[in-house]
């Protein structure tokens, strides 16, 4: 069982790195990760907002996963196009979208008030 658990870990790891390596959207999103942690620190934000922000960070990266798993299974299954692969890859890529536009708004929540208070508004 041990040894089952290993190599899943293991393939798990090699699909990270695979994901850094070729998709440009995660890089994107640990870059903006980066930013909020940085700037979480910044403006010192309290524990439940850093709280926040990185439960953000670690759905967002997972369904930025799902996404292009999705995706490549598809095209890996049936390279033509057809109409139900564009709905299936266009709904993979409008959950991303929801759950970014999700995470936009808890950032403005939290950090424009900072910002604000820093420039003296």
């Amino acid at each position: 069982m041990l040894k089952k658990g290993v190599y899943s870990f293991k393939n798990a790891l090699e699909g990270i790195s695979w994901i850094i390596r070729t998709q440009v959207n995660f890089k994107i999103q640990l870059i903006l990760s980066f930013l909020a942690v940085l700037g979480g620190i910044i403006f010192r934000i309290s524990y439940l907002e850093f709280l926040a922000i990185i439960i953000l960070i670690g759905v967002g990266l997972a369904v930025e996963t799902i996404n292009t798993a999705i995706e490549e299974a598809i095209d890996a299954i049936h390279k033509d196009w057809s109409n139900e692969i564009k709905i299936a890859k266009d709904v993979s890529a409008a959950a991303m979208l929801i759950f970014s536009l999700t995470a936009l708004a808890v950032a403005i929540i939290i950090f424009v008030p900072k910002i604000l208070f820093l420039l003296n508004f």
